[in-house]
C-alpha cells in the first residue's frame, strides 16, 4: 500500500521539524517536502503532487486562508490547518474550514519534552482521514446570508429521578458532527427560519473555538445561535452549541428542557461527545425529538442515534457523497439507527418536515 505523501507548510522552522518528525514516525505517511511560505508551497505542490498539506494559518507574504482559497479554486486537495489556540487563530481557522480545509489541529506545544506522545496521535489520525476525504464539493464558497472507547456515555449521563415528569409539547432537534461538520452545520442553520424548533448541537471542537463558531453561526442564521450554558432554558428559535471540552446534555426540568454541561471523562475519545448529547435527548425528550448525524470520522454518535430511534425519534444521517468523511453517519447506518439517509442540502427541510409530524 502506497504511503500518504504530505507537504508541511509553516513559517517556523521548529514547527516544521516537529510536524515532520511526528508524521514520519508513522509507517503509512511520508513527508515529501516542507515550505516556509505559500509561494514556496505552491512550487512544492506543483513538483511533488502531495496527497495532503498541513498549512499554517498565519504566515508572512500571504496568509494561510488566502492561499487555501486559491488552492481550492485551482487545485482542490485535502488540507489540514495548523492553528494557534487564540481567539484570532480560532476565527481564521473557522474561515479556513469554510474555504475548504478538511480539518485542523492546534499548534504543537514546543515546551513539551515529548511532543510525539502528547500531540502526534491526533495529527496522524487527521492527516490519514484527510487523505481519504472528499474535498471537491468545498472547492468554492457557498453563498449564504450574513480506537476502542474507554468510557461509554453512561459515565456522563445524569441519572433520571424516580419522580413523575410533566408533559411538554416542545420539540428539539439534536445534531452531531465532527470532521467537515462546521460547514455542514452552517448550511443547515442558514436555512432555518427564525421560529424553527430548538436545536442542540455537539461538534467536536476545541474550547477556544466553540464560542467564535457559535458567533459565526448566529451571524448567518435567522435563529439565535448561542454557546450553551449550564442551566440555560432551551426554547424555540434558538440553537445551542456545545462548549469545547465539556459534555452537553439535555435535561428535563418540570415541563421545560434545560442545557446541562458536564466535565466527565472523554467518551469515544471526545469531550464534548455526540453520544452523550444524543442519549440524553433520547432519555429526556424521546419521541418529541429528531436526531441528525452529520459528516465525521469515527463512530461517536452512532449508538446515541440508535437509542434516539429506539425511543421513537425519527433520525437522519448525511449521505456518503456529501460527507467529507462518512465515518459517524456510516456507523449509525450499520447499527440500524437511521430512518433517512440524505444529501446535506435536503437535511434542513427534512428536519422541519419531521418535526411537524411529531
Amino acid at each position: 500500500m502506497s504511503k500518504i505523501r504530505v507537504v508541511v507548510v509553516d513559517d517556523s522552522a521548529v514547527v516544521r521539524k516537529v510536524l515532520t518528525a511526528i508524521l514520519s514516525s508513522d509507517t503509512g505517511i511520508e513527508v515529501v517536502g516542507v515550505a516556509s511560505d505559500p509561494y514556496l508551497a505552491r512550487e512544492k505542490i506543483k513538483k511533488l503532487n502531495p496527497d495532503v498539506i498541513t498549512l499554517d494559518v498565519e504566515m508572512p507574504r500571504m496568509d494561510g486562508v488566502t492561499f487555501l482559497r486559491n488552492l481550492m479554486r485551482l487545485r482542490p486537495m485535502p488540507v489540514v490547518m495548523v492553528s494557534s489556540l487564540t481567539k484570532g487563530g480560532a476565527e481564521i481557522t473557522l474561515e479556513a474550514m469554510e474555504a475548504g480545509a478538511v480539518d485542523f489541529v492546534t499548534k504543537p506545544s514546543l515546551g513539551l519534552t515529548d511532543p510525539l506522545a502528547n500531540y502526534g496521535e491526533d495529527l496522524i489520525e487527521k492527516v490519514k482521514t484527510a487523505a481519504a476525504a472528499r474535498v471537491r464539493r468545498y472547492a468554492r464558497d457557498v453563498a449564504l446570508p450574513e480506537v476502542a472507547p474507554k468510557y461509554s456515555a453512561d459515565a456522563v449521563l445524569i441519572k433520571k429521578p424516580a419522580s413523575r415528569s410533566f408533559k411538554t409539547s416542545e420539540k428539539i432537534i439534536a445534531i452531531g458532527a465532527s470532521t467537515g461538520g462546521t460547514q455542514a452545520i452552517k448550511e443547515i442553520l442558514a436555512a432555518m427560519p427564525a421560529d424553527a424548533p430548538a436545536i442542540v448541537v455537539t461538534q467536536h471542537i476545541p474550547e477556544a473555538f466553540s464560542g467564535p463558531f457559535a458567533q459565526r453561526m448566529n451571524r448567518i442564521s435567522a435563529m439565535t445561535v448561542l454557546e450553551a450554558e449550564d442551566g440555560q432554558r432551551i426554547v424555540p428559535g434558538h440553537a445551542y452549541i456545545a462548549p469545547g471540552s465539556r459534555h452537553f446534555l439535555v435535561q428535563r426540568d418540570g415541563a421545560r428542557y434545560v442545557c446541562r454541561l458536564h466535565d466527565g471523562p472523554a467518551v469515544n475519545r471526545h469531550r464534548p461527545s455526540v453520544d452523550v448529547l444524543f442519549r440524553s435527548v433520547a432519555q429526556n425528550v424521546g419521541a418529541n425529538a429528531v436526531g441528525v448525524i452529520l459528516t465525521g470520522m469515527g463512530m461517536d454518535g452512532a449508538l446515541g442515534l440508535k437509542e434516539l430511534r429506539e425511543n421513537g425519534a425519527p433520525t437522519i444521517a448525511q449521505d456518503e457523497n456529501t460527507s467529507v468523511v462518512w465515518g459517524m453517519p456510516g456507523e449509525a447506518v450499520k447499527l440500524g439507527g437511521v430512518d433517512h439517509i440524505l444529501p446535506l442540502q435536503h437535511i434542513g427541510p427534512q428536519m422541519l418536515k419531521l418535526v411537524k409530524q411529531l
